[in-house]
């Protein structure tokens, strides 16, 4: 019998919980060769990519990374998740939350390569459809490949069925990932994509141009292509929404971990020193509500915003990103700083009108305006604005913000983040032996 992995895949995606899969085959079920030499196979793998995404690889990009830089605290007995609240030396290389970070980004990322593969081929009297599917798989192999270079130094950026892919730096694997973010664009710009595709794989709220303009405005910020990333956020229609979308049977991920399963909790004043906290801050009350409770010594908040329900949407950007990345890349580049304080005044002092309802209602910037002092700035309204968005590890490594100190276990509270990355799941090491040595800490 044929491994029918693409019939679980999509079958766990439709009946079971986030993060669960099923371990049985259905000998009824379409067989690979079957999903990936159909128009339909590949129409329904390229929605359960989305979904698989949506569900799974979120949920272990906004939690892990989010509480190794404060955004939320471990608070249950497991024993990943105090590992990953120690940071430090203590994160051992067997962690459950490190290894599901690793083998979700890279389920998506092979989902991906099978549409590469095979949409030219089986899509080939469809161009509309075709170039539409191959984009949306670019999009999403690069989203996964952000996600990956969030939490560790090297990568391979091919799956292989051997399990002995190649590890790269990850700048030149975020370089890879920009070509195919620019591939994407190519596409959908000579065919826009067609009706089927924008119907029954998009769906509502997801633009995918601009997702693709979005992600690369992003990466670029990432690798320090300051000219590219102001380019592309520039081409970034900032009135259109784009959103993970869920429901009963497709529950919100962050929810189901933090208010039903309540294995983390919000740390308050977004886990940023009190210092960044301006009073009058509209966005305190967005994402983080009450009853407090006390863990530890801790304040802790009751969560919000884009995750207090079991069908909240969940962005794949913010529009209030983009106008950072604009400012940061102007600041950075040595451009107009009267446009890079503009943008973010766009973000402090927004009280309507937001796509998703993110207001600060703060004042116009009024403080210094050298380079260190607006970027500072933008590091303290990303961290705020961009609340769990999966997004602070990256940002606090980019912005030099304080490291944890070697050889000290558990990290203490005072450091901003408990690890620069992660080390690489046993896993991996056990059965490739192109993994590299582990990051110090």
């Amino acid at each position: 019998m044929k491994n029918q992995k693409y019939f679980i895949i999509l079958f766990a995606l439709i009946l079971s919980l986030s993060g669960c899969q099923l371990d049985i085959q259905n000998p009824n079920g379409p067989t690979d060769a079957q999903v990936l030499n159909s128009r339909e196979g590949l129409i329904t793998l390229s929605i359960g990519m989305k979904q698989y995404y949506s569900t799974s690889a979120i949920e272990s990009l906004v939690i892990t990374p989010g509480t190794s830089t404060r955004e939320t605290k471990g608070i249950t007995t497991f024993t990943n998740v105090l590992e990953i609240e120690a940071g430090g030396t203590a994160l051992p290389t067997f962690n459950g939350n490190v290894l599901n970070l690793w083998a979700r980004m890279y389920r998506v990322i092979g989902m991906a390569d099978d549409l590469i593969a095979n949409a030219p081929t089986v899509l080939a009297a469809d161009a509309a459809t075709k170039n539409a599917v191959l984009a949306h798989a670019y999009l999403f192999k690069a989203m996964a490949i952000s996600g990956l270079a969030t939490a560790f130094e090297q990568m391979p950026i091919q799956t292989d069925e051997n399990g002995k892919a190649t590890f790269v730096a990850r700048k030149d694997a975020l370089t890879a990932a920009i070509s195919w973010l620019n591939e994407g664009t190519s596409l959908i710009t000579a065919t826009a994509p067609s009706a089927e595709f924008n119907t029954r794989v998009a769906g509502s709220n997801f633009s995918l141009a601009d997702c693709l303009n979005a992600y690369n405005a992003r990466l670029n910020m990432m690798t320090g292509d300051y000219a590219k990333a102001l380019a592309t956020a520039n081409a970034v229609n900032l009135t259109t929404r784009s959103q993970f979308s869920y429901n009963t049977q497709s529950p919100n991920p962050i929810y189901q971990q933090i208010l039903v399963s309540k294995n983390y909790a919000p740390r308050a004043n977004f886990g940023l020193p009190a210092s960044f906290i301006e009073a009058g801050d509209q966005r305190l009350s967005f994402y983080l509500s009450t009853p407090d409770v006390v863990v530890g010594g801790e304040t802790l908040k009751t969560l919000a915003g884009f995750f207090n329900d079991i069908t909240k949407p969940i962005p794949l950007y913010m529009p209030d990103e983009i106008r950072l990345i604009k400012a940061e890349a102007l600041v950075r580049s040595g451009g107009s700083i009267p446009n890079a304080i503009a943008e973010i005044n766009s973000v402090r002092t927004q009280t309507s009108g937001d796509l998703f309802g993110v207001h600060a209602g703060l004042p116009a910037y009024a403080g210094a305006t050298d380079a260190a002092s607006l970027l500072t700035e933008i590091y303290k309204q990303r961290s705020i604005e961009l609340f769990m968005q999966g997004l602070r590890l990256e940002d606090s490594r980019r912005f030099g913000r304080p490291a944890p100190a070697v050889g000290v276990n558990p990290i203490p509270l005072t450091a901003e983040r408990s690890r620069n990355f992660y080390p690489y799941p046993d896993q991996e090491r056990l059965t490739n032996p192109n993994t590299p040595a582990d990051p110090q800490i």
